[in-house]
């Protein structure tokens, strides 16, 4: 019988489409994907960023510990981030634990979990640096209408609070020819919507010294809307690499959309400069001033760190004034975590616990304020909605569906007035016949500071091929190298890797 997996993942979307690859991967070398927790494999694919990852990974993994005692043959991997910062810590902390594999060789996950069944022993392979960009693997996508595609991977920025580089690894960036046929093949499956992924991804180029490389690429998407690519999106920009030239592609090519996620982290050039951040509010602001005058309706979201070490209240003062002149749709608000290994965690100046959480709340005021006022601008305005699964987890209860806006933005819209939601909500067609994938035309009636309702009637409904593909059940799959990996069931001869734990 073949073998059965799950994939756990924590973090950004990079580790979700790392996920994608995990899946590709396992299923090609004759694994089948379940959903409950009664499987012969539970990947976790983990994150480092924030403080609590190591409880978290650390308490999953003791949940399992009675569960594996009672599955002999069951196997647990542990991938991602945090693998790659603890190695052989987590198999001294959870011992139960078959195989850890960090991020530069996901590729090797197959024949790890057929070692570590083979020598009754724990694999750790992590390797230093990429030796093959993970986009060669092959790939099973979670969405039927939307997928990512990775331009890059690595940093080359030294961010003092961050540790991603020191994971992850200096930039590599794919070849143009490489990502667009990705994207061709993502819309001959039927996807609408692709994301460009980058750790920052808006210096794509700098390793084959093309500093408008990135432009060219989101021209370069816009010559596939002919195919079926009807929207394009990227994350995530750094300040210091935002050109004129990218702010023209965005206004220029149609299926770009406009919205922009450019994390600000803080509003104070003092802290701006001890974060390592080159630039300075002014900097940032000009960016939006200049994307607004290009593209007056864009969406504008960012990232915000607050309590840095040396934080004062007029930095902090500084930062709100700055997420009130930028008027940002939405903000990803964060506390500073202390992470070992990053300067930050060594410098003067750490501020308390009780002071952090204090301006947390009236950040989250400030952006909870601007928010819903750029919202509240879009009532009575139309909008594009691509239908979207999971976006909205009342939908059921309320007669709605949910999906994404151009611009990104969350709306809830009503289908077909009167009708029990009960009676449909089950039904392969959705609402009316509406499908994930497919695309409405709606009004907008109501604005919250997180999403927007439209409980009028739609305007339009067109069905897609990512419609028809969600409703027959199919996920889109692009082809990779295996590498010469060994399927489930062929036993390898005994090797030792570099790092292995035996």
């Amino acid at each position: 019988m073949p073998r059965s997996f799950k994939v756990v993942t924590y973090g950004c979307q990079m580790n979700m489409h790392d996920s994608e690859r995990i899946s590709g991967l396992l299923e090609s070398a004759g694994y089948v994907r379940a959903a409950d927790d009664a499987v012969d494999v539970v990947v976790f694919n983990t994150c480092a960023v924030r403080e609590n990852a190591d409880n978290r990974l650390y308490g999953n993994l003791g949940q399992l510990r009675p569960v594996k005692s009672a599955r002999p043959g069951m196997q647990i991997a542990v991938g991602g981030c945090l693998a790659q910062k603890d190695r052989g810590e987590v198999v001294r902390r959870a011992p139960w634990v078959d195989v850890v594999f960090g991020t530069h060789n996901i590729g090797s996950l197959p024949a790890l979990l057929d070692r570590a069944r083979h020598n009754a022993s724990a694999e750790v392979e992590i390797l230093e640096s990429l030796e093959v960009f993970p986009s060669t693997l092959p790939t099973r996508r979670e969405s039927a209408y939307s997928g990512w595609v990775s331009i890059s991977v690595g940093c080359n920025n030294t961010c003092t609070f961050c540790i991603v580089p020191a994971l992850r690894g200096r930039e590599k960036d794919r070849r143009p020819g490489d990502i667009l046929a990705e994207v061709r093949a993502l819309v001959a499956e039927g996807v609408l919507e692709v994301t460009l992924l980058g750790q920052n991804v808006n210096s794509y180029g700098v390793e084959f010294g093309d500093r408008q490389a990135f432009g060219k690429l989101l021209r370069a998407c816009g010559g596939l809307a002919g195919d079926g690519l009807e929207r394009v999106r990227f994350t995530s920009p750094h300040p210091k690499d935002f050109t004129d030239d990218v702010i023209a592609a965005m206004a220029e090519t149609p299926n770009v959309c406009h919205q922009l996620h450019m994390p600000l982290q803080s509003g104070s050039d003092a802290v701006l400069k001890a974060m390592r951040r080159s630039y300075r509010a002014e900097r940032y602001l000009g960016i939006i001033t200049k994307v607004r005058a290009a593209m007056p309706d864009a969406a504008i979201t960012t990232d915000v760190i607050v309590g840095f070490p040396g934080e004062t209240e007029a930095d902090f003062q500084s930062t709100l004034d700055v997420v009130r002149e930028s008027r940002f749709g939405s903000a990803f608000t964060f506390q500073y975590s202390k992470r070992p290994g990053t300067p930050a965690a060594m410098m003067d100046g750490q501020v308390p616990k009780e002071v952090v959480q204090e301006r947390y709340d009236r950040l989250l005021e400030v952006v909870e304020e601007t928010s819903w006022g750029e919202n509240r601008r879009l009532v009575g305005e139309a909008v594009e909605v691509l239908v979207a699964v999971g976006e909205g987890r009342k939908d059921g209860a309320t007669g709605r569906m949910s999906g994404r806006a151009r611009d990104g933005r969350l709306v809830h819209f009503a289908v077909e007035h009167g009708r029990d939601a009960a009676d449909v909500a089950d039904a392969a067609e959705g609402f009316g016949g509406v499908r994930p994938g497919d695309i409405v035309h709606t009004a907008v009636t109501y604005a919250a500071p997180h999403h927007l309702n439209a409980d009028g009637p739609v305007l339009s409904h067109r069905r897609t091929r990512a419609g028809d593909a969600w409703e027959s059940g199919r996920v889109a799959r692009t082809p990779g190298v295996m590498l010469g990996m060994p399927s489930v069931g062929a036993v390898p001869a005994p090797t030792v890797s570099a790092g292995s734990c035996h």
